[in-house]
C-alpha cells in the first residue's frame, strides 16, 4: 500500500478490501479457476417466494448490486440470459473461438450512422461485457457532470463528481486497479503500482513525449502481482476473449463469489421478457423469464434492471400495461432515448522494429490531455487516447473494411508484429433521436427485438477527425514508416438516463424509477453523459452508491 495525502485515496489495502468484499479469497488456490463448491451450494429461491430483490442482468451493475444487497442480508437473485461462465472450460486463446461470449441474439440497427453491435459493446452471461472488456477503468472528470452548464452541450447530472468519488475509490480497491498517479480531472492515485510497459506502450510514450503530450501508464483493472488467490497477469494478450487466469477483473470473479457466499443466487440461462406491474398498488411485482424453454415468474419486493443500454430499454418498452401503454416508466417518451456510443477510431503505425503489440493488456498507456473542451476548437468536449492491441483477425478486418484485399492485405498481415496501434475515445453527445425502439421482428422467445437507430451530429464528426489527426501525429513523431486510421465505435451508455425529475429522466440520482417506486435501473443506461472514459468503473460506482441508498432507506 502506497502512502500519500489522504485526500488522494481511501484504504485500498488487501485487508480493507477483504473486509467488504472477499471474492478474491474465495477463488481456489493453485490452478483451479472456479470455486465449484460455492456455485453448487449457493442458495436457491423458489419462484413463489417473494424475495427482497430480483436483478435482471449480472454484469457490472447487476453483480455489484447483488453483492452489496447480499452483504446487507437481502434475499436477492440475479437472472442472466447467458451462461455461468467457467474460465478454464469456456474461454480459449483464440479470436475465432470466442464469439460465444458476446451477445449475438438478433438486433436491428438503423440511422445515418448505424452502429454494429456485438463484440465490443454487448456482453452475454454472468460477468456481462466486462468478461471481454479491455480492462481499462478511468474515472469521469468533474466537468462530465455539468456539460450543459459549462459547455452548452449534453446534459447535467443530478449528482456531482463528489457524490461518486468514495465509490470510485471503493471499486478501484475491489477490482483492483493498477496505474500511475493520475493528474487529470480530480487528481488521484491507484491502489496498485503500474504494470511494465510493452513495445506498443513505449511507442505511444515516445511519440507523445516528442509532441509534448502528457501520458500515463494505466489505469487497468489488473492487479500488479497476485491479489488474494488471483494469479498474476501473464501478458498473453487475450483480455478481449476472457481472462483464463483470473488476473483481469470482471464481476464474475470480483463480486459474484462474495455475493454467493453471502446468500445470493445467480440464475443463469434465464431470459427476462417482462416486468409485471400491479395496477392497484402501483408497484412492480416481479419478472417473467424463459429458462430451458419454460416461462416462469419470480416474485420480488424490488425489481432492479441491469440489462445495459439496449436490453434495458427493450425490456421496459415491452412491459406494457393499462398504466403504461407505451412501456413501463415511459410516461414522457424518454425510455430508449439519448443512447450514446463513443467514437473510437484506431490509428496503426508500422515500424522497422518488431513491436508485438499483443504482448500486454490492450490498454497500457493513456492520455487525457485532450479530454476537456478547448475554447479555441470548433467543437465542444474532447477525447482520450490509449494504446490498443488488436489481435490478428480483428487487425485483418480493419484493413478489409478499408477495401484492402488480396496481396496487399497479405503484406500488411505478414508485418503484424511490426505494427503499433493507438485508439481514441471521443465523447459523442446525447441526442434524443438516437434511441432504441421495438422492431417488428421477434426473437426465439417471441419478444420483439431492439431497433437501435444512431446518427452522428457535426460535433461528433469533428471530434473523430481531431482524434485521428492527433494519433497520426503521434505515430509519425514516434518514427512510423506507414500510418493508417480506421473509424469505429465503442461502448454504449444512455437509454434510461437519470434526471432531476420525471420530465428529464427515467430514474432519479439514486437510480430509482420516477414512475414505479420499487423499480431501479443500475447499468450504463442511466448515465446522462459519457465523457471520454470507458464506462465500466462509473457503472459500478453509480450502482454501489445506489445500493447504499437502497439499503439505508430500507433500514430506516
Amino acid at each position: 500500500m502506497r502512502t500519500g495525502p489522504s485526500s488522494w485515496f481511501r484504504d485500498g489495502s488487501a485487508d480493507a478490501v477483504r473486509a467488504r468484499n472477499e471474492s478474491a479469497w474465495l477463488i481456489p488456490k493453485g490452478q483451479e479457476r472456479v470455486n465449484h463448491g460455492l456455485r453448487k451450494d449457493m442458495r436457491r429461491f423458489d419462484d413463489a417466494d417473494e424475495i427482497d430483490a430480483v436483478i435482471v442482468g449480472c454484469g457490472a451493475g447487476g453483480a455489484t448490486m447483488m453483492q452489496r444487497l447480499a452483504r446487507a442480508g437481502w434475499r436477492v437473485a440475479a437472472l442472466d440470459a447467458g451462461p455461468f461462465w467457467d474460465p478454464e472450460r469456456d474461454w480459449v486463446s483464440d479470436e475465432a473461438g470466442s464469439h460465444h461470449i458476446y451477445w449475438t441474439e438478433p438486433r436491428v440497427i438503423s440511422g445515418s450512422d448505424p452502429v454494429p453491435l456485438g463484440s465490443n459493446n454487448s456482453g452475454r452471461g454472468v460477468g456481462g461485457s466486462m468478461v471481454h472488456f479491455a480492462g481499462y477503468v478511468p474515472r469521469l472528470h468533474p466537468s462530465d457532470f455539468r456539460t450543459y452548464s459549462q459547455d452548452g452541450v449534453g446534459a447535467d447530472w443530478p449528482m456531482a463528481y463528489a457524490d461518486l468519488q468514495p465509490y470510485y475509490e471503493d471499486i478501484e480497491g475491489e477490482l483492483p486497479v493498477a496505474g500511475e498517479d493520475w493528474p487529470w480531472g480530480e487528481p488521484h492515485r491507484y491502489p496498485h503500482s503500474p504494470h511494465p510497459v510493452s513495445g506498443n506502450g513505449l511507442i505511444f510514450k515516445r511519440g507523445a513525449d516528442a509532441l509534448g503530450i502528457e501520458a500515463r501508464v494505466g489505469p487497468v483493472a489488473i492487479p500488479n502481482g497476485r491479489f488474494g488467490h488471483r494469479q498474476h497477469c501473464i501478458y498473453r494478450g487475450f483480455c478481449l476473449q476472457g481472462c483464463k487466469v483470473n488476473a483481469k477483473a470482471s464481476p464474475l470473479i470480483t463480486h459474484v463469489p462474495d455475493a454467493l457466499a453471502n446468500g445470493a443466487e445467480v440464475r443463469a440461462d434465464s431470459m427476462v421478457t417482462r416486468i409485471e406491474y400491479d395496477e392497484r398498488t402501483g408497484r412492480a411485482t416481479g419478472v417473467r423469464y424463459m429458462r430451458h424453454g419454460v416461462e416462469r415468474f419470480q416474485r420480488a419486493a424490488h425489481v432492479i434492471v441491469a440489462g445495459y443500454s439496449i436490453e434495458t430499454p427493450r425490456l421496459l418498452l415491452h412491459s406494457t400495461s393499462k398504466r403504461f401503454p407505451d412501456g413501463m416508466c415511459n410516461d414522457h417518451d424518454l425510455v430508449g432515448r439519448y443512447l450514446m456510443v463513443q467514437g473510437a477510431p484506431q490509428t496503426g503505425g508500422r515500424f522497422a522494429d518488431e513491436i508485438r503489440m499483443y504482448k500486454a493488456p490492450p490498454p497500457e498507456v493513456s492520455s487525457e490531455h485532450f479530454y476537456e473542451t478547448d475554447p479555441t476548437k470548433p467543437y465542444r468536449r474532447g477525447f482520450s487516447i490509449q494504446n490498443v492491441s488488436p489481435l490478428p483477425v480483428t487487425w485483418s478486418e480493419h484493413f478489409a473494411g478499408q477495401g484492402i484485399w488480396g496481396n496487399r492485405l497479405r503484406e500488411y498481415m505478414r508485418d503484424y508484429v511490426h505494427w503499433a496501434t493507438l485508439g481514441a475515445l471521443c465523447e459523442f453527445l446525447p441526442l434524443p433521436e438516437n434511441r432504441v425502439t421495438l422492431a417488428e421482428e421477434t426473437d426465439r422467445h417471441g419478444m420483439p427485438v431492439a431497433n437501435f437507430s444512431y446518427s452522428q451530429c457535426d460535433n461528433d464528426h469533428a471530434l473523430m477527425d481531431a482524434a485521428a489527426g492527433v494519433m497520426e501525429d503521434i505515430m509519425h513523431a514516434a518514427g512510423a514508416e506507414d500510418v493508417v486510421t480506421f473509424n469505429r465505435f465503442a461502448h454504449l451508455v444512455g437509454g434510461a438516463r437519470m434526471g432531476e425529475d420525471e420530465t428529464r429522466g427515467v430514474v432519479d440520482r439514486d437510480c430509482r424509477s420516477f414512475a414505479v417506486e420499487n423499480l431501479l435501473i443500475t447499468d450504463g443506461s442511466v448515465l446522462p453523459t459519457q465523457g471520454s472514459a470507458n464506462p465500466a468503473l462509473t457503472i459500478m460506482a453509480v450502482t454501489a452508491r445506489a445500493a447504499d441508498r437502497l439499503v439505508k432507506d430500507r433500514s430506516g
